[in-house]
């Protein structure tokens, strides 16, 4: 099934959501990355504290979404969709505005915040649309769609700085703005499934279940590698070639190599026994991509390596968001998506502040290896942990039961 059938196939309410994901990255891509460039050239930042700075964005999205799972699973999926859209445009474009230290940080939570209210509302409905025997070449389409995202949104956001950052900054909240119009029209209200149950027993109840926390853990690495996206990659591509803007060439290598390999990949990765298995083989290939990347010596190798990473998240993305309601009971889908967003919270935090003490540290001693090297023994830990998982599958099998 190729990407036109797998378009075909899905729901109208299904497309929707699909062109949400595309919109949503391309604001996201088209912004953040230049950020940490805006912030390290125009004021002089370090880079460690442009990771700080990073880091609170991505903590105070994922470190809430369990929160906005929780809203999700209660007021329903769409308004918390819609609403998170709109917060998400307030905090981008309040970035044109910004000029001392504090107005930074405060926009940085702000455009958290609204990731906080869309990423498990819109995750949520989106396996709720799907019917299971779609799910994983939807999801696959997905990836996808971010990856297109990420090529367009090189030019969109090298366009938007050339011109002036305040540019960047209310184009892509527009972005949001015009897409959370659209999915207010476009999506229908999803039943919400009331049960007895307060907010104390639904956080407890998901703490309870070893398993789901167990992989949330685990996941913790692979974000940890990920990340690396939006900091040290556009950073060392930078100073390899002497222009901010070279970063575009990296992501649209990454960007490329998804998209005309994602579902080949896919369908490969199907005949593992377990999600589990490829999900770390996935991790370590990121890992080794990024390892190989730190060696690089030109903008040609750099891409080169940047295919190794972009096969690892071929592997990994698509059934690590697909393993999630194997674990979810009915009615907590959203809470369950939510606190698993706390992976990416901590491992985007860590990767964004100790990705940038590492690389600073590392040049200050005349050591560059040293965030790399860093980079692959984290996915070594991560493929370790996610191979023992599988071979626990007695401890952790899944609570809800489901395939």
């Amino acid at each position: 099934m190729n990407a036109y059938h797998i378009w075909r196939s899905a729901s109208g309410e299904s497309k929707v959501l699909l062109v949400s994901v595309l919109c949503v990255n391309l604001g996201f891509y088209s912004f953040i990355p230049y950020l940490s460039i805006y912030l390290t050239g125009s004021f002089g930042w370090s880079l460690a504290l442009t990771g700080v700075l990073l880091g609170v964005r991505q903590l105070s999205q994922q470190g809430v979404t369990f929160l906005g799972g929780l809203l999700a699973d209660r007021l329903g999926c769409k308004p918390t969709l819609v609403a998170g859209l709109f917060v998400r445009a307030a905090g981008f474009g309040s970035f044109a505005v910004c000029s001392e230290l504090w107005q930074f940080f405060l926009s940085a939570v702000l455009s958290g915040l609204g990731g906080a209210l869309f990423e498990p509302a819109f995750q949520a409905a989106f396996a709720r649309l799907t019917p299971q025997e779609l799910r994983k070449p939807l999801f696959s389409l997905k990836n996808m769609l971010v990856n297109i995202a990420m090529i367009a949104s090189t030019l969109l956001g090298s366009l938007l700085l050339s011109l002036d950052f305040r540019f960047l900054s209310l184009g892509t909240g527009l972005i949001y703005f015009v897409l959370a119009l659209y999915v207010l029209k476009g999506l229908r209200p999803l039943e919400v499934d009331i049960h007895g149950h307060n907010v104390a027993e639904d956080i407890v109840s998901i703490l309870k279940d070893v398993p789901f926390v167990l992989y949330t853990l685990i996941l913790v690495g692979y974000y940890f590698l990920y990340m690396q996206l939006y900091l040290t990659i556009p950073r060392a591509a930078a100073i390899a070639t002497g222009d901010q803007t070279s970063v575009a060439y990296i992501y649209a290598t990454v960007s490329v190599s998804v998209i005309v390999l994602q579902l080949r990949v896919t369908r490969l990765a199907e005949k593992f026994p377990s999600r589990f298995l490829p999900i770390g083989a996935g991790t370590l290939c990121m890992g080794f991509g990024l390892l190989l990347f730190g060696m690089a010596d030109g903008l040609a190798a750099m891409c080169a390596c940047s295919v190794l990473f972009a096969v690892g998240t071929m592997i990994a993305a698509p059934l690590l968001l697909d393993a999630i309601p194997s674990f979810a009971p009915p009615g907590k889908l959203a809470s369950y998506y939510g606190f698993n967003g706390y992976a990416m919270a901590v491992g985007g935090a860590l990767s964004t502040s100790l990705g940038g003490w590492l690389y600073d540290t590392g040049t200050g001693l005349g050591a560059g290896w040293l965030p790399w090297v860093g980079c692959f023994v984290v996915s070594l830990l991560a493929a370790g942990c996610f191979y023992w998982f599988y071979m626990k599958k007695e401890v952790v099998s899944p609570s809800a039961g489901q395939p």
